[in-house]
């Protein structure tokens, strides 16, 4: 007994959306636990290293040398107008807590790199900026969109996680809870 193309053209319909749930299925399932979810979770995960090249100068940044100081990580883009909004209260925070051993690292993903540059001297950023083009660094923190800041102590774990933007105080608050732990 043979199908009608009808019939056939339905029943692989019916096929490509059994496989589509069962794909979703298994991505649920086996989905890696993000530093988000973990730092949500109540616990102080160890920060994913990198090394990026800078957007503020020559060479690269690694995380692993900014280890013994607090780190303020925040993700963002040039087109995003929650990054323009909290970019002024980001550079007067860095310069208030720079002295308290605290650095401020901005990442810039999923932009182009002169976007970027265009961006912080626009915002008179100062604080240590680096590129991550193809957004790799968003996987391994839990990044779902920008502005996204993750606050890392100075053992190099992550204490705090806040998605979405900052005012001055609310950043003022965190940091000072971070510094005081």
């Amino acid at each position: 007994m043979s199908l009608s193309p009808k019939a056939l053209a339905q029943a692989l319909a019916v096929a490509g959306v059994a496989a589509l749930l069962g794909l979703l299925v298994w991505k649920i399932a086996h989905r890696e636990t993000t530093i988000a979810d973990e730092v949500r979770g109540g616990k102080r995960p160890e920060a994913p290293g990198f090394t990026l090249p800078r957007l503020d100068g020559d060479g690269r940044l690694a995380l692993a040398s900014l280890r013994g100081k607090t780190v303020v990580l925040n993700f963002w883009q040039s087109i995003c107008p929650p990054c323009e909004d909290e970019a002024p209260a980001f550079q007067r925070s860095w310069e208030r807590y720079r002295r308290d051993g605290v650095v401020f690292v901005g990442i810039d993903y999923w932009d182009l790199s002169g976007n970027a540059r265009r961006f912080a001297r626009r915002f008179g950023i100062t604080y240590p900026l680096v590129y991550d083009g193809p957004g790799t660094m968003m996987q391994p923190y839990g990044v779902t969109g920008a502005p996204e800041t993750f606050f890392i102590d100075r053992t190099g774990r992550v204490v705090d996680h806040h998605a979405g933007q900052l005012s001055e105080d609310e950043l003022a608050e965190r940091l000072e809870e971070v510094l005081a732990s």
